[in-house]
Order: C-alpha cells, then sequence, then structure tokens
C-alpha cells in the first residue's frame, strides 16, 4: 500500500507543467484573455457582470473537477483551467468594484492579504510552496487558490496603477514588464530564491497581461489600440491554442519524476 501511494503521489508531479518560456508565454496570454475575454461576454454580449460571472465560475468549477480528477498533466486541461481562473479573478474584482463600489486599494489589498494568507497556511500544512511538489490533492488545491487570487490581485493592482493613478494602459504594462525584468535579474544573475522569483513573477505577470489586454482592446480615445475585445481574444486564443497543442506533441513542458 506505500508504494501504490508513493507512485500516486508521483504521478501528481505530472499535473502542473514545468516552468518554461512556454509557460510563461501562455500564462501572459491567458491573462489578456481573461481580461478582454470578460469584457467581451459583459459587454459584448451583454451578459452583464453577475450573468458572465456565473456562468465562467460555474465552467470553472466543471473543468476544475475534471482537472482534479485527472491522473497526469494533461496540457489542454490545465491551459483551459488557467484562461477560466483568469476570467473568473477579473471578474471577482470587476465585481467588488463595479457592483458594490468598493476602491481598487482596497481590493488590491485585501487580495493581498488573502494570496499571503493562502501562502501562509499552504507552507504551514506543506513546508513548500514549491510548484515541484505538488503531489496531493491538497496541495493542488492550494495551488489553484493561490493562483486564483495572484489573478483578482494583479486585476485590481493593474486598473488601479493604469485607471485610478492615471498611469495608462501602455506606460503600466512597461512598468510590469521592467518589474518582471528585474525579478529576472535577480534569480538568474544573483540567485534570487526560485519559489520566491517564481510567485512574484507569476503576480506581475498578471496586471502585465491586463494592461496589454486593456492596450490592444480599448478605443484609442481611452488610450488603446481600437482592436477591440473580440479581435484581441482571438489573437491570444489562437497562440495559446497553438502552444498548448506544440507542448501536447512535443511533452517539453512535463515535469520529470525524479523532479
Amino acid at each position: 500500500m506505500k508504494t501504490l501511494a508513493r507512485d500516486e503521489a508521483m504521478q501528481m508531479l505530472n499535473k502542473v507543467p514545468e516552468v518554461t518560456l512556454y509557460f510563461w508565454i501562455i500564462k501572459i496570454m491567458a491573462t489578456t484573455v481573461g481580461e478582454t475575454g470578460a469584457d467581451f461576454l459583459n459587454f459584448d454580449l451583454n451578459f452583464g457582470l453577475t450573468g458572465t460571472s456565473l456562468v465562467m465560475a460555474s465552467l470553472l468549477a466543471a473543468f476544475l473537477f475534471i482537472q482534479l480528477r485527472a491522473r497526469k498533466y494533461v496540457p489542454w486541461l490545465y491551459w483551459v483551467n488557467v484562461v477560466l481562473i483568469s476570467i473568473v479573478g477579473t471578474l471577482i474584482t470587476d465585481n467588488l468594484v463595479d457592483n458594490f463600489g468598493i476602491a481598487l486599494e482596497t481590493t488590491t489589498a485585501a487580495f493581498g492579504i488573502a494570496l499571503l494568507a493562502t501562502f501562509a497556511l499552504w507552507y504551514a500544512r506543506e513546508k513548500t510552496l514549491s510548484i515541484h511538489s505538488i503531489v496531493t490533492t491538497r496541495r493542488e488545491l492550494l495551488y489553484w487558490a493561490a493562483i486564483l487570487f495572484t489573478f483578482a490581485l494583479g486585476t485590481a493592482a493593474g486598473d488601479l496603477v493604469a485607471e485610478s493613478m492615471k498611469l495608462g494602459y501602455a506606460n503600466s504594462a512597461l512598468m510590469f514588464g521592467a518589474l518582471i525584468a528585474a525579478v529576472t535579474v535577480a534569480y538568474y544573475g544573483f540567485k534570487a530564491n526560485a519559489v520566491l522569483a517564481f510567485w512574484i513573477a507569476y503576480i506581475l505577470t498578471r496586471p502585465l497581461g491586463a494592461s496589454c489586454g486593456d492596450w490592444l482592446s480599448q478605443p484609442i480615445a481611452n488610450g488603446g489600440l481600437g482592436l477591440g475585445t473580440v479581435t484581441t481574444s482571438l489573437i491570444f486564443l489562437t497562440t495559446i491554442l497553438g502552444s498548448v497543442v506544440f507542448l501536447s506533441v512535443t511533452r517539453k513542458d512535463v515535469i520529470p519524476r525524479t523532479a
């Protein structure tokens, strides 16, 4: 029985992709789709915030259930969940700000605290925050909870910088891109802690992707390029699809069982 349990635990490693350049490309694309996709459903299809939230939360619950039941890492399933959780995270922030009138400063602080609390619980129970050690269902649930809060936090922080602080979408994207570059230099140049560098970069890619999405989709009068939510979403969804197909064939992002 112990051998079986150990083998099952090792299989769980394959449910989370290795952190490669492909990982970051798809992740940033997914964050952009989260921003433009939520706007498309809300405004273009007239679902409204409440209707859009109910539909996307239901889809996320269904696909997350399938993800948790899977016995190995499946690229398309994993990234569908990331795209859906990106949209839901965006909608959570939008609901709090638009429907309940909560300030972006408050939502940014609240989601920051929620994320820290998730990390604290995760570390207290598992003694690690490494994505290479997600070998149980409990760790996977904590992993997805952390990802949800990074998306909600990134949405709030991105909107706070771009809109409330009036920095603009393009300047916000450049600022968050520079911060990610600084984390990259700290990791590769100064040997910063790998787990800490990963989660900081993961958080920062959300407002980067959101700012890029807004910059591309928003009207020129609002500081964007005017591509619209449909065109922007299709461009990035096509890129995600192509990347996921490539990874499914090459398996370049599968974590070795010895990791």
